[in-house]
């Protein structure tokens, strides 16, 4: 991931999770996701999905990603009425990062709010989208 021609994040196996933050969202959602994440099996073993992050000595690039809290209902430009105040996303997005380091994995992130420029490799047709409300699993 690099910002103003600065590599500032990048890993190797692992995932890109574009976190998104939308007004109302809290620490219970933050802690919901990152437990989820730590315990998905989304890679090869046995079977085509056995495998989790630890398991692969995998790793976690975090990207802030307001526009997730998008819609395009009106209109012919997207809003983002549902996201989040940066001051208050911050350290939620920050949040996510440190409870998945707190779970022993190598995280890296990206600079919230910056005009990133994000590769991805991606290893087979998987896209998962994880939301939460009221610190549940949506």
């Amino acid at each position: 991931m690099v910002v103003d021609g600065e590599t500032v994040g990048a890993i190797g196996r692992g995932v890109l999770l574009l976190v998104g933050v939308e007004k109302g969202d809290t620490q219970a959602e933050v802690d919901v996701l990152v437990g989820k994440l730590v315990r998905l099996r989304i890679f090869p073993g046995r079977t085509p999905m056995d495998r989790s992050l630890a398991d692969i000595e995998g790793a976690c690039l975090v990207v802030s990603q307001f526009t997730l809290a998008g819609t395009l209902r009106k209109g012919n430009r997207p809003g983002f009425d549902r996201a989040e105040d940066p001051a208050r996303a911050t350290p939620l997005y920050e949040a996510v990062a440190a409870g998945l380091r707190a779970a022993g994995l190598r995280v890296e992130t990206g600079r919230f709010g910056a005009m990133m420029d994000v590769e991805l490799v991606n290893e087979g047709p998987v896209t998962f989208v994880l939301d939460a409300r009221d610190g549940k699993l949506c």
